[in-house]
Protein backbone atom coordinates (compact mmCIF):
# COMPACT_ATOMS: atom_id res chain seq x y z
CA UNK A 1 0.00 0.00 0.00
CA UNK A 2 1.27 3.48 -0.91
CA UNK A 3 2.01 5.68 2.09
CA UNK A 4 1.87 9.32 0.95
CA UNK A 5 2.65 10.63 4.43
CA UNK A 6 6.02 8.88 4.37
CA UNK A 7 6.80 10.09 0.86
CA UNK A 8 5.77 13.67 1.53
CA UNK A 9 7.23 14.22 4.98
CA UNK A 10 8.52 17.76 5.52
CA UNK A 11 10.53 16.69 8.55
CA UNK A 12 13.47 15.33 6.57
CA UNK A 13 16.74 16.71 8.03
CA UNK A 14 18.22 17.51 4.61
CA UNK A 15 15.36 19.33 2.86
CA UNK A 16 16.49 21.87 0.31
CA UNK A 17 15.83 25.38 1.66
CA UNK A 18 14.33 26.36 -1.73
CA UNK A 19 11.39 23.97 -1.18
CA UNK A 20 8.20 25.67 -0.02
CA UNK A 21 4.79 24.27 0.95
CA UNK A 22 1.45 25.80 1.76
CA UNK A 23 1.61 24.70 5.40
CA UNK A 24 4.46 27.14 6.03
CA UNK A 25 2.06 30.04 5.66
CA UNK A 26 -0.75 28.86 7.92
CA UNK A 27 -0.57 30.66 11.24
CA UNK A 28 -2.66 28.20 13.22
CA UNK A 29 -2.05 25.19 15.38
CA UNK A 30 -2.78 21.83 13.76
CA UNK A 31 -6.25 20.52 14.60
CA UNK A 32 -5.62 16.85 15.42
CA UNK A 33 -9.35 16.07 15.18
CA UNK A 34 -9.19 16.74 11.41
CA UNK A 35 -7.63 13.92 9.36
CA UNK A 36 -4.62 14.72 7.18
CA UNK A 37 -5.32 15.09 3.49
CA UNK A 38 -3.13 14.31 0.52
CA UNK A 39 -3.55 17.72 -1.09
CA UNK A 40 0.05 18.72 -0.50
CA UNK A 41 1.22 21.65 -2.52
CA UNK A 42 4.95 22.19 -2.89
CA UNK A 43 6.91 24.54 -5.09
CA UNK A 44 10.49 25.53 -5.74
CA UNK A 45 11.68 29.05 -4.92
CA UNK A 46 13.94 28.99 -7.97
CA UNK A 47 11.18 28.37 -10.52
CA UNK A 48 8.10 29.44 -8.51
CA UNK A 49 6.39 26.27 -9.83
CA UNK A 50 5.94 22.68 -8.63
CA UNK A 51 8.79 21.72 -10.98
CA UNK A 52 12.43 22.35 -10.03
CA UNK A 53 15.10 23.83 -12.33
CA UNK A 54 16.08 20.30 -13.35
CA UNK A 55 12.57 19.46 -14.60
CA UNK A 56 11.76 17.12 -11.69
CA UNK A 57 8.95 17.49 -9.14
CA UNK A 58 9.53 19.81 -6.21
CA UNK A 59 8.54 17.65 -3.25
CA UNK A 60 10.29 16.51 -0.07
CA UNK A 61 11.05 13.01 -1.35
CA UNK A 62 13.05 14.50 -4.22
CA UNK A 63 14.41 17.71 -2.66
CA UNK A 64 16.54 16.18 0.07
CA UNK A 65 19.76 14.92 -1.47
CA UNK A 66 22.78 16.27 -3.32
CA UNK A 67 22.20 13.88 -6.25
CA UNK A 68 19.81 16.52 -7.56
CA UNK A 69 21.68 19.24 -9.44
CA UNK A 70 19.65 22.13 -8.02
CA UNK A 71 19.86 20.93 -4.38
CA UNK A 72 21.10 23.41 -1.81
CA UNK A 73 22.27 22.36 1.64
Amino acid sequence: MFNSQKLFTIHHPDLCPALRWKGQFVLAEKDHSVPDTSDHMYWCMHTQTPIGPDGENAEPAHCCHADRGCYES
